[in-house]
């Protein structure tokens, strides 16, 4: 199977943490949270968002972004409304890291700086500021589980009382 990391650097907002950790678990993802963390890992929204799932994560902490590289190799993808391409114009190989910002901050401009190539967007109007980072994380997660054609994923439901006639 192949494998794809979310690492969510110093996440602020635990609803976010929560709906993340979810994507995680239904798409088979590992997810990777730097601190620091600005809330409790037991904080009640993030339970309502996605802790009853945390028993089917794959999670790793690290204590800073410079013990994240150190105990990572890449590839890495760095999202960010300042990035000079789409995230579409991308190809993502198997073991890739797509790394999301603080919701207040985003990422630290010299990390994109370094890399132009890896560093990417998602289009939006002129007038956004930008979009929640959990619905970010979630599109780039399901772009990449594109390009990879779906791997590992149930990707035909059923109905209850219905057969489908296609």
């Amino acid at each position: 199977m192949k494998q794809l990391n979310i690492v969510m650097v110093e996440p602020e907002i635990p609803q976010n943490t929560g709906n993340v950790a979810r994507t995680c678990a239904a798409t088979g993802a590992s997810l990777h949270i730097v601190k620091p963390i600005g809330f409790e890992i037991d904080d009640k929204h993030l339970k309502r968002a996605g802790l009853d799932y945390w028993n089917m994560l794959d999670i790793t902490y690290y204590e800073n972004l410079e013990d994240f590289f150190e105990k990572t190799s890449g590839p890495y993808f760095y999202f960010s409304t300042k990035a000079p391409k789409i995230y579409t114009e991308v190809e993502y190989p198997d073991g890739a890291y797509i790394v999301f910002g603080k919701e207040t901050k985003g990422l630290p401009e010299s990390l994109l700086h370094d890399n132009p190539d890896s560093t990417v967007r998602i289009p939006m109007i002129d007038d956004a500021r930008s979009l929640n980072l959990s619905n970010s994380v979630a599109i780039g997660v399901y772009e990449i589980l594109r390009q990879w054609n779906y791997p590992e994923l149930k990707c035909k439901g059923e109905l209850r009382e219905y057969k489908w006639e296609v």
